[in-house]
């Protein structure tokens, strides 16, 4: 029960009215490269993550536009911004710090936003039948090589818009000595 790994490093996902306040009015994301994940994509664009404490300058923004602007940074991201991020699914906003974005034509002061994503599995509906896994259902990864760890906690989640792939921030990646493309195992309890 074998799936690939990719490392995923710091990035934005940008609401439609967060885009025109950071690159003007009427604005459209410009593709840069395909994401694994069908629909999404990284951007040519980058604005720079002003937080108490530092800024990170040229983080990279992925589309499509979203209901709600993301952050998502590493811990050390976080130190460096002076932002405690908390670990959260993605989308789970509620209670999490913001930042300021700054663009070229404009800056946006978040209240909220910024996370260090959990650990997750993009499975297609039917990858699930055949792991024998459903949506929300919390597994464990276990990786190989030298330094190979197995990672608990970790979220499926199931979409007939999915393509089969595990996330992890570049941090855990590293750590446990894993590169994008990497095969890690499934193991379901």
């Amino acid at each position: 029960m074998k799936l690939p790994i990719a490392l995923s490093n710091r990035h934005i996902h940008l609401s439609k009215k967060d885009i025109e306040a950071l690159f003007g009015e009427g604005y459209e994301l410009t593709h840069f490269k395909d994401l694994s994940q069908p629909g999404q994509f990284a951007c040519e664009e980058k604005v720079d993550v002003v937080g108490p404490k530092g800024t990170i300058k040229g983080v990279r923004i992925l589309g499509p536009a979203r209901g709600e602007t993301q952050i998502e940074i590493s811990l050390s991201d976080g130190f460096a911004l002076g932002v405690k991020a908390p670990l959260r699914d993605s989308g789970q906003l509620e209670g999490t710090p913001g930042v300021k974005l700054v663009g070229p034509k404009g800056e946006v002061e978040l209240e909220r936003g910024v996370i260090v994503a959990a650990r997750h599995i993009h499975m297609h509906t039917e990858d699930a039948e055949k792991f024998g896994v459903v949506d929300n259902q919390r597994v464990k990864v276990r990786t190989f090589g030298e330094r190979a760890v197995v990672f608990e906690n970790v979220l499926v989640r199931v979409s007939p818009k999915y393509a089969l792939e595990m996330h992890v921030d570049i941090e855990e990646g590293n750590a446990a000595g894993v590169r994008n493309g990497d095969m890690v195992e499934l193991i379901v309890e």
